[in-house]
Protein backbone atom coordinates (compact mmCIF):
# COMPACT_ATOMS: atom_id res chain seq x y z
CA UNK A 1 0.00 0.00 0.00
CA UNK A 2 2.06 3.32 -1.30
CA UNK A 3 1.76 6.02 1.20
CA UNK A 4 1.46 3.71 4.16
CA UNK A 5 2.30 6.54 6.91
CA UNK A 6 0.90 9.07 5.42
CA UNK A 7 -2.71 10.42 5.55
CA UNK A 8 -3.83 13.86 4.92
CA UNK A 9 -6.87 13.60 7.18
CA UNK A 10 -7.05 13.10 11.00
CA UNK A 11 -7.62 9.52 12.16
CA UNK A 12 -10.20 10.15 15.58
CA UNK A 13 -13.67 12.50 15.99
CA UNK A 14 -14.69 13.02 19.18
CA UNK A 15 -18.42 12.22 18.99
CA UNK A 16 -20.35 14.43 21.18
CA UNK A 17 -17.32 16.12 22.07
CA UNK A 18 -16.26 13.76 25.11
CA UNK A 19 -15.87 10.21 23.50
CA UNK A 20 -12.77 10.07 20.96
CA UNK A 21 -13.66 7.36 18.45
CA UNK A 22 -11.21 6.46 15.52
CA UNK A 23 -13.32 7.25 12.25
CA UNK A 24 -12.83 3.67 10.86
CA UNK A 25 -15.21 1.50 12.31
CA UNK A 26 -17.40 -1.31 11.82
CA UNK A 27 -20.82 -2.18 10.90
CA UNK A 28 -22.33 -4.85 12.17
CA UNK A 29 -25.30 -5.44 10.19
CA UNK A 30 -23.77 -8.19 7.94
CA UNK A 31 -23.14 -10.67 10.42
CA UNK A 32 -26.49 -12.00 9.86
CA UNK A 33 -28.36 -14.38 7.32
CA UNK A 34 -29.15 -13.88 4.40
CA UNK A 35 -31.86 -10.78 3.84
CA UNK A 36 -30.41 -9.30 7.32
CA UNK A 37 -32.21 -12.34 8.79
CA UNK A 38 -31.25 -14.87 11.63
CA UNK A 39 -28.42 -16.68 12.11
CA UNK A 40 -25.11 -16.28 9.89
CA UNK A 41 -23.83 -18.95 7.67
CA UNK A 42 -20.34 -19.08 9.87
CA UNK A 43 -20.76 -18.18 13.33
CA UNK A 44 -17.41 -18.47 13.97
CA UNK A 45 -16.28 -16.42 11.46
CA UNK A 46 -18.32 -13.54 12.84
CA UNK A 47 -17.03 -14.05 15.95
CA UNK A 48 -13.19 -13.30 14.99
CA UNK A 49 -14.66 -10.79 12.80
CA UNK A 50 -15.62 -8.56 15.44
CA UNK A 51 -12.62 -9.47 17.72
CA UNK A 52 -10.31 -9.08 14.68
CA UNK A 53 -12.36 -5.98 14.18
CA UNK A 54 -11.04 -4.70 17.96
CA UNK A 55 -7.07 -5.45 17.54
CA UNK A 56 -6.84 -3.43 14.41
CA UNK A 57 -8.17 -0.67 16.43
CA UNK A 58 -11.53 0.19 15.86
CA UNK A 59 -13.77 1.14 18.65
CA UNK A 60 -16.27 2.50 16.81
CA UNK A 61 -19.26 -0.75 16.12
CA UNK A 62 -22.46 0.14 14.68
CA UNK A 63 -25.45 -2.26 14.60
CA UNK A 64 -29.87 -2.30 15.74
CA UNK A 65 -31.81 -4.24 17.12
CA UNK A 66 -33.25 -4.81 13.85
CA UNK A 67 -29.99 -6.65 12.17
CA UNK A 68 -31.50 -10.24 12.38
CA UNK A 69 -33.46 -9.12 14.46
CA UNK A 70 -31.20 -9.34 17.62
CA UNK A 71 -28.75 -11.61 16.26
CA UNK A 72 -25.70 -8.80 15.32
CA UNK A 73 -26.20 -7.46 18.74
CA UNK A 74 -26.26 -10.79 20.48
CA UNK A 75 -22.89 -11.89 18.76
CA UNK A 76 -20.88 -8.23 19.72
CA UNK A 77 -21.84 -8.91 23.47
CA UNK A 78 -20.77 -12.97 22.42
CA UNK A 79 -17.37 -12.23 21.03
CA UNK A 80 -16.66 -8.85 23.05
CA UNK A 81 -17.84 -8.32 26.05
CA UNK A 82 -16.98 -7.18 28.69
CA UNK A 83 -16.01 -4.74 26.22
CA UNK A 84 -12.63 -2.65 26.18
CA UNK A 85 -12.44 0.51 27.62
CA UNK A 86 -13.33 3.17 25.10
CA UNK A 87 -15.10 0.81 22.98
CA UNK A 88 -18.29 2.45 21.57
CA UNK A 89 -21.11 0.14 21.17
CA UNK A 90 -23.54 2.55 18.38
CA UNK A 91 -27.10 0.90 18.23
CA UNK A 92 -30.83 2.11 16.48
CA UNK A 93 -34.26 1.61 16.78
CA UNK A 94 -37.21 2.23 15.07
CA UNK A 95 -37.94 -0.75 12.32
CA UNK A 96 -39.59 -3.92 12.92
CA UNK A 97 -38.73 -7.36 10.77
CA UNK A 98 -41.55 -9.38 9.21
CA UNK A 99 -38.86 -11.12 7.15
CA UNK A 100 -35.82 -11.30 4.83
CA UNK A 101 -35.26 -7.93 3.85
CA UNK A 102 -38.63 -6.43 5.19
CA UNK A 103 -38.22 -3.30 7.63
CA UNK A 104 -41.34 -1.89 8.34
CA UNK A 105 -41.12 1.42 10.15
CA UNK A 106 -42.32 1.70 13.92
CA UNK A 107 -40.65 4.76 16.11
CA UNK A 108 -43.86 4.66 18.44
CA UNK A 109 -42.50 5.47 22.18
CA UNK A 110 -44.00 2.09 23.58
CA UNK A 111 -42.09 0.10 20.45
CA UNK A 112 -38.95 2.04 21.11
CA UNK A 113 -38.74 1.75 24.62
CA UNK A 114 -39.23 -2.20 24.03
CA UNK A 115 -36.47 -2.03 21.51
CA UNK A 116 -33.87 -0.22 23.74
CA UNK A 117 -34.67 -2.18 26.62
CA UNK A 118 -34.02 -5.48 24.66
CA UNK A 119 -30.38 -3.93 23.34
CA UNK A 120 -29.27 -2.64 26.73
CA UNK A 121 -29.99 -6.29 27.79
CA UNK A 122 -28.34 -8.58 25.04
CA UNK A 123 -25.65 -6.01 24.69
CA UNK A 124 -25.05 -6.34 28.53
CA UNK A 125 -25.05 -2.95 28.97
CA UNK A 126 -26.50 -0.10 31.51
CA UNK A 127 -26.34 2.54 29.20
CA UNK A 128 -25.82 2.80 25.43
CA UNK A 129 -23.06 5.18 24.45
CA UNK A 130 -25.14 6.39 20.83
CA UNK A 131 -28.53 5.43 20.24
CA UNK A 132 -29.71 6.35 16.84
CA UNK A 133 -33.19 6.98 15.45
CA UNK A 134 -33.37 4.27 12.80
CA UNK A 135 -36.36 6.43 11.09
CA UNK A 136 -38.74 8.75 11.31
CA UNK A 137 -42.35 7.04 11.02
CA UNK A 138 -44.55 9.22 9.20
CA UNK A 139 -47.21 7.61 10.94
CA UNK A 140 -46.00 8.89 14.43
CA UNK A 141 -45.73 12.44 15.15
CA UNK A 142 -42.28 13.34 15.24
CA UNK A 143 -42.66 15.36 18.79
CA UNK A 144 -43.52 12.05 20.49
CA UNK A 145 -40.55 10.33 19.23
CA UNK A 146 -38.14 13.00 20.05
CA UNK A 147 -39.81 13.51 23.35
CA UNK A 148 -39.28 9.48 24.26
CA UNK A 149 -35.37 10.10 22.81
CA UNK A 150 -35.20 12.83 25.11
CA UNK A 151 -36.96 10.83 28.42
CA UNK A 152 -34.43 8.49 27.88
CA UNK A 153 -31.64 10.24 27.67
CA UNK A 154 -33.00 11.69 31.25
CA UNK A 155 -33.27 8.34 32.81
CA UNK A 156 -29.55 8.00 32.00
CA UNK A 157 -30.16 4.85 29.59
CA UNK A 158 -28.84 6.66 26.92
CA UNK A 159 -25.83 8.80 26.82
CA UNK A 160 -26.36 10.49 23.35
CA UNK A 161 -28.70 10.60 20.73
CA UNK A 162 -28.25 10.07 16.91
CA UNK A 163 -30.85 9.93 14.12
CA UNK A 164 -30.75 8.26 10.56
CA UNK A 165 -31.79 9.14 7.04
CA UNK A 166 -32.83 12.64 8.29
CA UNK A 167 -33.21 16.43 6.50
CA UNK A 168 -31.57 19.06 7.46
CA UNK A 169 -34.87 20.34 8.74
CA UNK A 170 -35.33 17.03 10.67
CA UNK A 171 -32.35 17.45 12.64
CA UNK A 172 -32.50 21.29 13.55
CA UNK A 173 -36.01 19.55 14.67
CA UNK A 174 -34.43 17.23 17.27
CA UNK A 175 -32.27 20.17 18.19
CA UNK A 176 -35.16 21.36 19.46
CA UNK A 177 -35.12 18.12 22.38
CA UNK A 178 -31.83 16.76 22.39
CA UNK A 179 -28.66 17.35 21.38
CA UNK A 180 -27.60 15.32 18.03
CA UNK A 181 -24.27 14.28 17.61
CA UNK A 182 -24.68 11.81 14.63
CA UNK A 183 -27.03 11.32 11.80
CA UNK A 184 -26.48 8.60 9.72
CA UNK A 185 -27.66 8.72 6.17
CA UNK A 186 -26.77 6.75 2.65
CA UNK A 187 -23.72 8.60 1.42
CA UNK A 188 -20.81 7.11 -1.36
CA UNK A 189 -18.68 9.00 -3.55
CA UNK A 190 -21.62 8.41 -6.23
CA UNK A 191 -24.51 8.47 -4.24
CA UNK A 192 -24.73 12.18 -2.88
CA UNK A 193 -28.07 13.16 -2.67
CA UNK A 194 -27.96 13.91 1.50
CA UNK A 195 -24.83 16.43 0.31
CA UNK A 196 -26.70 19.31 1.99
CA UNK A 197 -27.20 16.69 5.51
CA UNK A 198 -23.15 16.64 5.23
CA UNK A 199 -21.99 20.28 5.03
CA UNK A 200 -24.53 21.08 7.59
CA UNK A 201 -23.62 18.39 10.22
CA UNK A 202 -19.69 19.47 9.18
CA UNK A 203 -20.66 23.20 10.03
CA UNK A 204 -22.48 21.87 13.48
CA UNK A 205 -20.01 19.61 15.10
CA UNK A 206 -22.30 16.55 14.02
CA UNK A 207 -20.81 13.14 13.27
CA UNK A 208 -21.68 11.94 9.62
CA UNK A 209 -22.01 7.71 9.60
CA UNK A 210 -22.41 7.15 5.78
CA UNK A 211 -24.07 3.56 5.30
CA UNK A 212 -23.55 1.72 2.50
CA UNK A 213 -20.59 3.45 1.92
CA UNK A 214 -19.76 1.07 -1.62
CA UNK A 215 -22.91 1.87 -3.21
CA UNK A 216 -23.73 -0.09 -6.08
CA UNK A 217 -21.29 2.36 -8.78
CA UNK A 218 -21.89 3.13 -12.51
CA UNK A 219 -20.09 2.00 -14.59
CA UNK A 220 -17.82 5.36 -14.76
CA UNK A 221 -17.42 5.46 -11.35
CA UNK A 222 -16.12 2.39 -11.00
CA UNK A 223 -13.46 2.85 -13.42
CA UNK A 224 -12.31 5.59 -11.89
CA UNK A 225 -12.00 4.60 -8.63
CA UNK A 226 -9.70 1.09 -10.05
CA UNK A 227 -7.94 3.22 -12.06
CA UNK A 228 -7.11 5.45 -8.89
CA UNK A 229 -6.63 2.61 -6.74
CA UNK A 230 -4.15 0.92 -9.35
CA UNK A 231 -1.48 4.21 -8.25
CA UNK A 232 -1.60 2.76 -4.57
CA UNK A 233 -2.12 -0.79 -5.31
CA UNK A 234 -5.31 -0.57 -3.96
CA UNK A 235 -8.97 -1.73 -4.38
CA UNK A 236 -11.72 0.33 -5.65
CA UNK A 237 -13.51 -0.58 -2.62
CA UNK A 238 -10.55 0.55 -0.71
CA UNK A 239 -10.67 3.96 -2.44
CA UNK A 240 -14.24 4.34 -2.28
CA UNK A 241 -13.67 4.42 1.89
CA UNK A 242 -10.20 6.65 1.31
CA UNK A 243 -12.43 9.22 -0.36
CA UNK A 244 -14.99 9.27 2.23
CA UNK A 245 -11.84 9.87 4.73
CA UNK A 246 -10.86 12.59 3.05
CA UNK A 247 -14.10 14.30 2.04
CA UNK A 248 -14.71 15.82 5.81
CA UNK A 249 -13.78 15.53 8.77
CA UNK A 250 -16.68 14.42 10.55
CA UNK A 251 -17.81 11.53 8.61
CA UNK A 252 -17.00 8.27 10.74
CA UNK A 253 -16.91 5.12 8.51
CA UNK A 254 -18.62 1.93 9.31
CA UNK A 255 -17.88 -0.51 6.26
CA UNK A 256 -19.86 -4.00 7.07
CA UNK A 257 -18.29 -7.30 6.34
CA UNK A 258 -18.75 -11.68 7.27
CA UNK A 259 -15.23 -12.42 6.42
CA UNK A 260 -11.83 -11.40 8.46
CA UNK A 261 -9.85 -11.02 5.35
CA UNK A 262 -12.38 -8.20 3.78
CA UNK A 263 -12.47 -6.71 6.90
CA UNK A 264 -9.03 -6.47 6.86
CA UNK A 265 -8.89 -5.26 3.26
CA UNK A 266 -11.33 -2.27 4.60
CA UNK A 267 -9.05 -1.06 7.20
CA UNK A 268 -6.31 -0.20 4.78
CA UNK A 269 -8.25 2.29 3.43
CA UNK A 270 -6.93 4.26 5.94
CA UNK A 271 -3.53 4.22 4.93
CA UNK A 272 -4.14 5.88 1.71
CA UNK A 273 -3.32 9.37 1.08
CA UNK A 274 -5.19 10.42 -1.85
CA UNK A 275 -3.40 13.68 -3.68
CA UNK A 276 -5.61 16.47 -4.78
CA UNK A 277 -6.06 15.87 -8.25
CA UNK A 278 -7.48 12.12 -7.02
CA UNK A 279 -10.17 14.02 -5.05
CA UNK A 280 -11.21 16.57 -7.44
CA UNK A 281 -11.35 13.44 -10.30
CA UNK A 282 -13.43 11.63 -7.89
CA UNK A 283 -15.79 14.51 -6.93
CA UNK A 284 -16.59 15.35 -10.46
CA UNK A 285 -18.13 11.71 -10.55
CA UNK A 286 -21.38 12.85 -8.65
CA UNK A 287 -21.19 16.92 -8.52
CA UNK A 288 -23.26 17.99 -5.71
Amino acid sequence: MANATETSFDATYSLGGDITVNRMGYGAMRITGDGIWGPPQDHDESIRVLQRAVELGVNFIDTADSYGPNVSEELIAEALHPYAAGLLIATKGGLLRTGPNQWPIDASPSHLREALEGSLKRLKLDQIDLYQLHRVDPKVPFEQTLEFLQQVQEEGLVKHIGLSEVTVEQIQKAQEYVKVVSVQNMYSVDNRKWEAELNYTEQNGIAFIPWYPLSGGNAQALDKLTQIGQKYNATKQQVALSWLLHRAPNILLIPGTSKVKHLEENMQAASIALTPEDMSELESLNPA
